[in-house]
């Protein structure tokens, strides 16, 4: 029998999952040294979200997800990157390091996590848009992502 994920642990991994995936883009820090920060700090976010974080601990949080997103986008990034550049608007450097991040978060999970319905992995890529990201960002997001599924998804 196989384990039974839980919707809201796998939604607090991908909520600490896109910070330390921003965290590695902006300072090209050791992926590991990152993940460790995540796992034994969790006044790592930023204080207008301290009130309604979750834990980066089980059960609130699979973090076995936390660590497959964080070392699968950084391993895969440059792929990520490719298979996102055909759907965006503007060049891949003027994308704000969060949509960045949001995107290559979303993007992992639609082109590697087949057990994620495309349409989870949209809906939580504009939730956190909407928590992390700027004003519009999570329609940006959102954009890219419609447009890109049909292509990485197959029916």
């Amino acid at each position: 029998m196989g384990v039974s994920v839980k919707p809201a642990a796998r939604r607090n991994a991908r909520h600490f999952a896109v910070q330390a995936i921003y965290s590695w883009q902006i300072t090209k820090g050791n992926v590991a040294d990152i993940e460790q920060h995540f796992l034994t700090d969790d006044k790592f976010e930023e204080e207008e979200h301290q009130a309604e974080a979750p834990a980066l601990a089980a059960p609130h949080t699979d973090v076995a997800y936390f660590r497959d997103l964080l070392t699968g986008v950084v391993l895969n990034h440059q792929e990520l990157d490719s298979k996102m550049r055909p759907y965006l608007s503007r060049p891949l450097q003027d994308l704000d390091q969060m949509e960045l991040a949001l995107l290559r978060l979303a993007m992992y999970e639609m082109t590697k996590r087949d057990d994620v319905p495309y349409k989870v992995v949209i809906n939580e890529a504009i939730e956190l848009a909407k928590a992390f990201g700027a004003e519009d960002s999570h329609k940006f997001v959102n954009g890219v992502l419609d447009k890109a599924a049909p292509s990485l998804r197959k029916k």
